[in-house]
């Protein structure tokens, strides 16, 4: 397990998933965890006790101003943050034969929590890691920001694809003040939002990936915990397939 001992670091979305491995394996690894979430409360309190090291703060991103407050409540817990990982966001569906209204509607949420919160952390944490002399910046992307996604999910595809250029932007730019800036981007990830999808659709996503099984999420969680612990800084800007082969870049 990486040494993360000392650092304080804000999950969000961190109840469930992806993000609740995260969270587990950042307080397996010492870390001192700021367990972000929107909506499932009891999911959140249950996986801080089991991780142990954590504070859980609750936070709407769906609503536009709200990442600022996440941040500055995740600063009450110890005044500091060395490490921002943005895993938060949604995908529903929305299909060209819906109605504008609809359509419009689940395009602005998806970008508002895909893209636009995520956006707001990352200011406020270069603004918080300028008086540091740095810090790191993880964004959660996915491998659809690459091959793009199926019709109905254009506007999740595009929203990674917005935070890939964001994180590559970010390391560009702030790097000579020690913000260094990553992305991941999972594929086919076993959580129980995806179960579904998974199961009745098993043999398809078999014959695409070559490893032959979805990711578990623990593949993302360690993936994170080696980025957080800093061991690569020259690896800055870089976005880190976990895709079993489904896409090579």
């Amino acid at each position: 397990m990486f040494n993360l001992r000392g650092k304080t670091i804000l999950v969000t979305g961190g109840s469930r998933g992806i993000g609740a491995a995260i969270v587990r394996a950042l307080a397996a690894g010492g870390a001192e965890v700021v367990l972000h979430y929107g909506r499932s409360q009891a999911e959140a309190e249950r996986v801080a006790r089991e991780a142990g090291n954590c504070y859980v703060v609750r936070a709407d991103l769906a609503q536009p101003g709200v990442a600022r407050e996440l941040w500055e409540k995740a600063l009450t817990f110890r005044g500091k943050i060395d490490v921002l990982v943005n895993n938060a966001g949604i995908a529903p569906y929305a299909r060209v034969e819906d109605g504008f209204g609809q359509w419009s509607q689940v395009w602005n949420e998806t970008l508002q929590v895909n893209l636009l919160a995520l956006a707001d952390l990352c200011r406020e944490a270069i603004l918080h890691y300028r008086t540091r002399g740095g810090g790191i910046l993880i964004n959660i992307a996915s491998r659809a920001a690459f091959r793009g996604d199926d019709p109905d999910l254009m506007h999740y595809a595009a929203s990674k694809g917005a935070v890939v250029a964001l994180t590559k932007s970010i390391a560009r730019g702030f790097g000579k003040e020690g913000i260094l800036a990553y992305g991941v981007a999972p594929g086919w990830v076993e959580t129980e939002m995806a179960a579904d999808y998974i199961r009745e659709h098993a043999a398809d996503i078999a014959r695409d990936i070559p490893i032959g099984s979805v990711a578990p999420p623990q593949d993302v969680a360690n993936t994170v915990a080696f980025l957080a612990a800093g061991l690569a800084p020259h690896m800055t800007g870089a976005t880190l397939d976990i895709n079993g082969a489904s896409y090579v870049r």
